[in-house]
């Protein structure tokens, strides 16, 4: 690897967008080329200003004009200019060109990088805030033929244009910084990111890291730090482990949302999400294809035992998406703010599968005391779009009466108003559920798991219990400590 990208503590600092820019302009080893579209060149602007980037820059471009677009980077069918597969064609475009036309017997010790952005700035009527794609593919050793890339999302709160195009460039200049200089601290990088930024002004709601200088890099994790962080409200990934644009996934879907622990993932989780999925997907206007199913976990979840343990997400994710499961992770606390947040993106169904216990919660006045309309507020947006309830039943713990929708109890303040959902059809019982599985709690697996006690495998769907025992999930950090007694 070229010596002057040694790992150092010098810059622990933050650095100015100048001397960032500088340290990157006066490198004589860093060289490649930028292409922006839809908010200026302001990235570039930065390092012709900084001075010196005639050693740094070989090509800084715009193609605004779609018919332009299209002629350099190939059309786009079905799928919106600003976008990750738009993005990624540029990139890919862009480094060819770099490594056609460069000579690597002249320029032996040259490490290419290319940076590209795809963005809509806030529109004339104010009404769409604006977003973007922003990423970089680059060498960290001259020799290096899989080239590392980083690729993010953002989307703009600022209600200017001038404004997100300056914070637009801010950005683009502390990824290129951060990629050549803090590659091997991504936790550290992601934070960097908003060097000289106000949070308020920009959130970042995916990042993907590739490459082998990345490896190591569980982007899941990655999208953890996003909401520890306080970069964005929820983070979304697939059953690869690749992080994904929730607002992508959920576009114009219909959605089907299973809140819990899944700690670990159990036969009744599995029991509530295929029995109300069957229900969801009979209505009318359902169609299967354009029907999305979420896992979600709450950070409050993730932080039951007191701070997040990152070896218990990465269990909880792992067997979820082996299980083929698209998982979110969010900051919604209350349903309410999770069908808002759906209502960003669709109009279609929205359906939450919970259990009796879960939907007591919901018609409990304390959580919603913050709210200046209180209940009312909260179940105005709730239970305003076209969103159903699927209701699992319980077995009441003390008298051993099956619980439903028609004898849960609410409180008596609560009844009327419970009473109206539920005749207009947005509370809806699960009834061909499995009544020989009533008796399983994720907690009560947990307990045999990590205590060692037999019998938990049958409680889990088919071949979870194998995955758990083979990547020994939720017992690791035990192990560990027990080496350290030892």
């Amino acid at each position: 690897m070229a010596s002057v990208l040694k790992k150092d503590t010098a810059f622990e600092n933050i650095p100015s967008i100048k001397a960032k820019t500088l340290r990157i302009n006066l490198n004589p080893d860093i060289y490649g080329t930028f292409a922006e579209i839809g908010a200026g060149q302001e990235t570039a602007r930065h390092f012709f200003r900084s001075g010196g980037a005639s050693g740094t820059i070989a090509k800084a471009m715009s193609a605004y004009d779609k018919d332009f677009s299209d002629a350099i980077y190939g059309t786009e069918p079905g799928v919106r200019y600003v976008s990750q597969p738009r993005l990624k064609k540029m990139l890919s475009h862009e480094m060819r060109l770099m490594e056609e036309r460069i000579s690597r017997e002249k320029h032996p010790d040259k490490l290419f990088f290319t940076y590209a952005n795809t963005v809509a700035t806030i529109d004339f009527s104010k009404r769409y805030k604006g977003h973007g794609w922003l990423g970089i593919r680059f060498q960290l050793d001259p020799k290096q033929k899989e080239l590392d890339e980083i690729v993010l999302h953002v989307r703009f709160k600022q209600n200017e244009a001038r404004l997100q195009q300056e914070t637009l460039g801010i950005l683009g200049v502390n990824l290129i910084y951060g990629a050549f200089f803090k590659y091997h601290k991504p936790r550290k990088l992601l934070k960097y990111l908003y060097d000289h930024i106000d949070k308020d002004t920009v959130e970042i709601d995916m990042v993907n890291f590739a490459g082998p200088n990345f490896e190591n890099v569980d982007n899941r994790l990655m999208s953890l730090q996003l909401i520890r962080n306080d970069m964005t409200d929820a983070v979304m990934f697939g059953p690869d482990g690749n992080n994904l644009l929730p607002a992508t996934v959920l576009y114009k879907k219909n959605i089907l949302a299973l809140r819990g622990s899944f700690r670990p993932v159990t036969k009744v989780n599995m029991d509530m999400y295929q029995k109300s999925y069957d229900i969801l997907i009979r209505e009318q206007s359902v169609e299967e294809e354009n029907t999305i199913v979420v896992f979600e976990i709450t950070l409050s979840n993730l932080k039951a035992a007191g701070e997040i343990d990152e070896q218990d997400f990465m269990d909880r994710a792992e067997l979820l998406c082996s299980l083929g499961h698209t998982v979110l992770i969010s900051k919604f606390q209350e349903y309410f703010k999770l069908v808002e947040y759906f209502s960003n993106y669709t109009k279609a169904k929205i359906g939450l599968t919970m259990g009796v216990n879960n939907l007591v919660d919901v018609f409990d006045e304390k959580y919603y005391r913050h709210l200046s309309g209180g209940i009312l507020e909260a179940f105005g947006k709730l239970f305003f779009k076209d969103l159903k309830v699927y209701l699992y039943p319980m077995k009441n713990p003390e008298t051993g009466q099956l619980m439903t929708s028609n004898n849960v109890k609410v409180h008596p303040r609560m009844k009327e108003l419970y009473k109206f959902f539920k005749y207009n059809g947005k509370v809806m019982d699960i009834f061909d559920y499995d009544t020989e599985i009533m008796d399983i709690f994720s907690r009560d697996v947990l307990k045999k798991i990590t205590s060692g006690e037999e019998g938990w495998e049958e409680m889990l769907p088919e071949g979870v219990a194998e995955i758990i025992k083979e990547k020994k999930l939720f017992t690791r950090k035990l192990e560990a400590e027990s080496e350290k007694v030892k």
